[in-house]
């Protein structure tokens, strides 16, 4: 998942950012509002994490602008004021989700996580396609009920694929959800990962689950071809 940090901080920058990576995310991080603005209108991202106090262009008004064109990214505000107008103003302008600063990390983690499943319409951590299972909260891929060791870039793309199932997925959307911008990106990066993916999760059943569709991009789905 790809998640988006607006925030002119540059301690919260640090510490939100780590956490972030480290609960298995690609983040970007942005320090004012229209370079937060540029960057939510160019990247598909699966969640923002977006203040609403920011130099350039406040938060609020980022977010209005996004909503005017269109886009439902799920958007969590956060904000030094706790008052039920401030609150209620964000809602009106589109957010999905408040946070009250100071804030603990486990929360704004469980609250991104929560708004990344929302996205995809899903509401339980616990992702299944057949007999492949996913548990986005530890972290855990199990098929036919034995774990999958997998490495933290291909569970990832496990990840988002099994979000996307039932969907063709192309190159492009892979590498704007999985890789971040300052990846260097080789020609046949996608393919290995997927070549890779599919040896790991074969182990132990042999039936395919990811599909390849020629010039177009990538299928999960249990159904075999």
């Amino acid at each position: 998942m790809k998640v988006l940090f607006v925030e002119d901080s540059a301690r919260l920058q640090i510490s939100v950012g780590r956490a972030l990576r480290k609960a298995g995310y690609i983040v970007d991080v942005s320090g004012d509002g229209e370079d937060g603005l540029w960057r939510a209108e160019t990247v598909d991202y699966d969640a923002i994490v977006l203040d609403i106090q920011l130099p350039k262009l406040d938060g609020l008004s980022l977010l209005q602008k996004l909503r005017q064109q269109g886009r439902d990214t799920h958007v969590l505000l956060l904000t030094a004021r706790d008052t039920v107008e401030d609150r209620v103003r964000g809602l009106q302008r589109g957010a999905d989700d408040y946070l009250i600063k100071p804030f603990a990390l486990e929360e704004l983690l469980a609250r991104v996580e929560a708004l990344c499943r929302r996205a995809y319409a899903r509401k339980q951590p616990r992702l299944v396609v057949g007999d492949l299972e996913i548990d986005t909260v530890a972290k855990e891929v199990f098929r036919a009920g034995h774990p999958v060791k997998l490495m933290p870039r291909e569970y990832l793309l496990l990840e988002y694929l099994v979000h996307r199932s039932g969907a063709v997925v192309s190159r492009s959307e892979i590498e704007a959800h999985i890789y971040s911008d300052e990846a260097d990106l080789m020609s046949n990066v996608v393919e290995s990962a997927i070549s890779s993916l599919r040896k790991k999760i074969s182990a132990h059943n042999p039936v395919p689950l990811i599909h390849t569709r020629h010039g177009l991009g990538y299928l999960l789905k249990a159904e075999p071809e």
